[in-house]
Formats: structure tokens, sequence, C-alpha cells
């Protein structure tokens, strides 16, 4: 999984978006702060289609409406406005016409500036984009990949906001808890890492393992120009890589790791090659 999966575009150009304190939409008017808070809003360099390409296939989604503008277009957020929604659910859309056995797991886990008929506006955009690919809201462990296939489904959306319970394709946001370490020490990161994946729910929910250091505003002041990817994420990615080879896929093991600038190590390739424990253990009972 990514982590802000849609940030590697936003728009410096545009108000900063209702997800900020109104300290920072003050300072923002300065064209100079906007382009600051973009090297911190920035957390992956690739598109949809191109994280798709590498293995990604859970996309961590926060979205909002645009103050003031007219109609109820929903937009991807993170300080800055990214792109709209539509654009990103019809880029997916078209990798899944083209690989048909794969499946993706979009976790809209925040709104912002968003009233009832928005979001009805925006499940509506996520039905016409998937329409028969999405899953309906089923027991986790039924949930397995030939499942998936004999039913022709290949998306799973996680929205949490109560308005789930309207929809049957919609899965309740604590179905896929996320816990956050909220740290810029990468040894406490790892620490908080292990403590969850011991806490973390036996049957009936999937886990996401945000392997993600956090900036704070003193790290922000301290590192103004060079951003996100230069303070935390370079310096830190080999060591979180090495807690990821030496995990363990399966019930109490890992589930779901997001990162940022995933393509900056092997990190889809990591994970993914966790599976092949699944298979070994597959071949010793048998």
């Amino acid at each position: 999984g990514s982590h802000d999966s849609f940030s590697y575009w936003v728009d410096e150009k545009s108000p900063v978006g209702p997800d900020q304190a109104t300290a920072i939409k003050r300072l923002a008017r300065i064209s100079l702060v906007r382009k600051i808070m973009k090297k911190w809003s920035v957390t992956q360099n690739l598109t949809f289609k191109e994280q798709l390409e590498g293995g990604i296939r859970y996309f961590d989604l926060r979205v909002s409406s645009k103050p003031g503008e007219i109609g109820q277009e929903i937009y991807f957020i993170h300080g800055l406005f990214g792109i709209k929604v539509w654009d990103g659910l019809k880029e997916m859309n078209s990798f899944l016409e083209q690989h048909p056995k794969e499946v993706i797991f979009l976790d809209f886990n925040h709104f912002y500036a968003m009233d009832d008929s928005h979001h009805h506006f925006l499940i509506n955009r996520i039905h016409s984009a998937f329409e028969s690919k999405l899953c309906c809201v089923e027991c986790v462990e039924y949930v397995t990949l030939l499942y998936m296939w004999e039913k022709k489904h290949q998306v799973l959306i996680f929205y949490h906001h109560p308005l789930y319970q309207e929809y049957p394709f919609l899965w309740p946001g604590n179905k896929m808890p996320a816990p956050w370490a909220n740290t810029t020490n990468v040894h406490k990161l790892l620490q908080f890492l292990e403590t969850t994946l011991g806490e973390r729910s036996r049957y009936g929910t999937f886990h996401v393992s945000q392997a993600i250091l956090t900036p704070r505003v003193k790290t922000i002041a301290r590192h103004l120009i060079r951003g996100l990817k230069n303070t935390l994420v370079h310096r830190n990615l080999p060591m979180i890589l090495n807690w990821v080879k030496a995990q363990k896929p399966g019930v109490m093991g890992v589930n779901i790791i997001t990162s940022d600038f995933v393509e900056l190590v092997d990190f889809a390739a990591t994970v993914i090659a966790l599976n092949n424990l699944l298979l070994e253990d597959d071949e010793s009972t048998t």
C-alpha cells in the first residue's frame, strides 16, 4: 500500500485545503509558503497507474470539496488540493479492465468540507466508476482471491463515515484499522508497528501497518526547503524495509503495509514476496 496515495500531484496555485489550521491558511496566501507546503504534502512520486503497475494494491485516500466552488466536485487533498477523485477512479478502473484478476483496496479515511450531499455525490461516482467490480460487505475471512475471481469483483471500498450503512458496497472503516505512530523516530516507529501487530484483531478485519514517519512542526521549520523525502524518508527507508523483510503474513502477522515514496526502494516487491512464506506453510502442512 501507499500512504497519501494521491499526493503525487498537488496544486500549489489553489487555496490551501480545509484540512489545515487557520494560521496556515493565512500564511499560505504567500506563494512561497505554498511551494514549501508542496515539499511536505507530496508523499508519492508515482501516479495511480504507475503505482498499480509497480504492485501497489491498497490506496490511502483523503478527500474534500472545494469551499466556494459551485457544484459538488470532490478532490483528493493533503494540505493542498490534488486531482479530481473521479479522474483517479477512472485511471484505476482502466488498469482493472486490463487486469481482470487484480484486486484493489480503496480506503477513504478522511473527509473535509463535505455534507451528506457531497458524500452521496462521491459514492455515486465510486459506483459509476467500478459498477459490478465492487465487492459488497462480507465476512473478511471469506474474501479470498478465489472468491473475488468467481464473483468477478475487483474493488473493496472502505468508507469511514456513517453513510456506509446505506450502501452494500461500502465497507465500514473499522474493518480497516490503520494505527498511526505519529513519530519522526524510526526506532519508535518500528516498536509501535510491533506492538500494534501484537494487538491486532485475530479475525474479522484487515490491518494496515503504517510504516511512515510523520514530521512535526519543528522538523518542517528546521528543514523547510529539503522537504519530507530528503529529511525523513531517504535516510530511514532502508531500516523500515529491513523490518518488512523480517515479517510474517497471516493471522497476527502483517496484512497491508504502507510507505511513502514506494518506488525509492524495492518496497512493493519485498511486501509481495512475504506471501511466499504462506505458500511454504501450506506445503509443510500438506
